[in-house]
């Protein structure tokens, strides 16, 4: 655990373990532990997103709660509504077991939902509770999670309203799922199990990152026909000819310049490893992928919510532009991989406007080299 915590990236001070974690050895949690930390990361965020957006729990028609271990009855969203006594006619809803890829899920989800319902809010609410999920026995695959996953929690408000588009700051473009569940290698590369002693946790097998990387290529595919420029196309399709008649290695296929038809990406923050990896696949600079390296080395792997963590450092570094297009990529078990384009609507953020945000007290001292 010493040495995968050494080469994960994460940073000595600002990330966060619920209190369980804190005991020499962690203890085994309960329902109530789960709980209160469900409290604790998730109604804060939400009191800011409804402060900041100016919106009442009773303006809220969509609620969709995602969080893949820790999945109680009454649910998630049945304990937001509870809180903020929300209307009974709310349209909730509670996704478990989807992974990294949840937070990304939930947006189509949303957007889905919000092309039936007319005049209508929706909340995205992301988190992963850790309590339920630490593993307390020896096997080397399951231990990784133990020392990469830490608290956080996002909140996102969507909606179809005409007036929302004089503060909305971005637009949903499109959205593009895959999974490979079908198949075998790919279902069994991540999994929840028993190991020898009876102990539960999460095995990630080693060939998880090259199964990643092809669910990753099936993803673009579809996406680079929405986001490339034409010339990034032909030339990608010539190389796939050229494949398929000269009966080459599928590693000549062109992989084309994302960045030529988007400004930010925001990668999957799984570690320091994978982020390399995916940059490298995706012909991706070292300032591509500094919003998921340092939101790494701040706050961890928050699971599905990192990648609004990745957005909130773009946004404190003033580098979304109005028109700029944004690439959110998840991934998680299943193994599936959701991508979401976003475009800027509104004028470059300025002062006030980060208050309160996760990198408001240390954005000038990043970036950092992380060796």
């Amino acid at each position: 655990m010493a040495k995968t915590l050494h080469a994960s990236g994460l940073g000595e001070e600002d990330t966060y373990v619920p209190p369980l974690y804190h005991d020499i050895t962690p203890r085994m949690s309960d329902q109530n532990d789960a709980i209160r930390e469900v409290h604790m990361v998730c109604f804060p965020i939400i009191d800011d997103l409804l402060a900041k957006t100016n919106v009442s729990p009773t303006d809220i028609d969509i609620l969709i709660v995602n969080c893949s271990r820790f999945c109680p009855s009454p649910s998630l969203s049945s304990i937001v509504i509870n809180k903020y006594s929300m209307r009974s006619d709310i349209k909730s809803y509670n996704i478990s077991g989807m992974g990294c890829s949840a937070s990304a899920l939930g947006i189509d989800m949303a957007k889905r939902l919000l092309k039936v319902h007319e005049n209508s809010n929706a909340i995205v609410l992301s988190t992963e509770i850790l309590s339920t999920g630490f593993y307390t026995g020896n096997e080397k695959c399951k231990l990784i999670l133990n020392c990469v996953f830490r608290m956080g929690s996002t909140a996102i408000l969507l909606s179809n309203k005409k007036k929302a588009k004089k503060h909305a700051k971005y637009r949903v473009l499109s959205t593009v799922r895959f999974q490979s569940a079908s198949e075998d290698s790919c279902y069994f590369s991540g999994a929840l199990e028993e190991d020898s002693t009876g102990k539960i946790g999460f095995s990630l097998k080693n060939e998880s990152l090259e199964i990643a990387g092809k669910i990753l290529r099936s993803n673009i595919t579809t996406l680079g026909s929405q986001v490339l420029p034409l010339s990034e196309i032909f030339q990608y399709l010539v190389s796939l000819l050229k494949l398929r008649l000269l009966n080459r290695d599928s590693k000549a296929v062109y992989v084309p310049n994302f960045m030529s038809g988007i400004q930010h990406i925001c990668l999957p923050c799984i570690g320091k490893k994978f982020i390399r990896r995916m940059g490298k696949m995706l012909r991706l600079s070292e300032i591509d992928i500094e919003p998921a390296l340092m939101t790494m080395h701040k706050f961890g792997n928050q699971s599905s919510s990192s990648l609004w963590y990745e957005l909130a450092y773009l946004e404190a570094k003033q580098r979304i532009k109005k028109g700029d297009t944004i690439w959110l990529l998840g991934m998680g078990t299943g193994p599936k991989c959701t991508s979401v384009i976003l475009k800027s609507i509104s004028s470059p953020l300025l002062g006030d406007e980060f208050k309160n945000g996760p990198w408001d007290d240390c954005i000038q001292q990043y970036p950092l080299i992380i060796p």
